[in-house]
């Protein structure tokens, strides 16, 4: 079934991709730079499309195991859909869809996403599990030296343009989850990867209940 999945989005987004490429000029790079309302349209469309199903069409997902990504810093998103379409990153399901999306079409899409005003739907239900975790999001853990979450995802959560993603009122399942993979070393990152294996399970369920109670513009 997975395997069947695989191809009809492979299909998919190879149909949208190719009926879309930009101009090439000469010397094989793109004829003229995309204005900002250029990629606003075209990720907007491939968005309706594509990524509706599982991110919404705002960029907040219905789904819990699957990340909100409106207001995400546009530069991240590229960059995990180069991951995802390199294989550096795993995920069956993503990887189907990023392996035909152009450069402008990874561009439009962090463009168009970014601009989408995050919402509530998720929050945080256990109140001592999410003071636990505000006190590693803001102060960190000495004993292990666990350092503040807010050193990278800022104090508001909004994220770090290429860098860090946002983490403000994402879904809990979502962030324990991906805290397990780097921790694992499924998801790789040097810094994510060594701050994660300093975290125990319960610190990292902590850490994602505080983050789903987090809200910023």
């Amino acid at each position: 079934m997975k395997k069947i999945l695989a191809t009809l989005i492979l299909a998919v987004c190879s149909t949208f991709t190719y009926a879309n490429e930009p101009a090439k000029a000469a010397d094989g790079g793109d004829a003229t730079a995309p204005s900002k309302a250029d990629l606003m349209a075209r990720g907007q469309q491939i968005v309706s499309g594509v990524c509706v199903a599982c991110h919404g069409l705002n960029g907040m997902s219905p789904v819990s195991a699957n990340p909100n990504l409106a207001g995400m810093p546009a530069q991240y998103i590229a960059k995990q859909l180069e991951h995802f379409r390199s294989g550096t990153r795993k995920n069956a399901i993503m990887q189907g869809m990023a392996a035909n999306l152009t450069q402008a079409d990874m561009n439009a899409l962090g463009e168009y996403y970014f601009s989408q005003r995050p919402a509530i739907n998720a929050a945080a239900r256990n109140k001592a599990l999410a003071e636990r975790g505000q006190k590693i999001y803001r102060a960190g853990l000495a004993e292990t030296k666990v350092p503040a979450c807010a050193g990278c995802h800022g104090g508001a959560g909004a994220g770090i343009p290429a860098g860090y993603p946002r983490v403000a009122g994402q879904w809990p399942e979502y962030s324990y989850q991906q805290l397990k993979a780097y921790a694992s070393g499924e998801r790789q990152h040097p810094i994510m990867g060594a701050i994660t294996s300093r975290l125990g399970d319960a610190d990292m369920q902590a850490v994602a209940e505080y983050l789903a109670g987090m809200r910023s513009k």
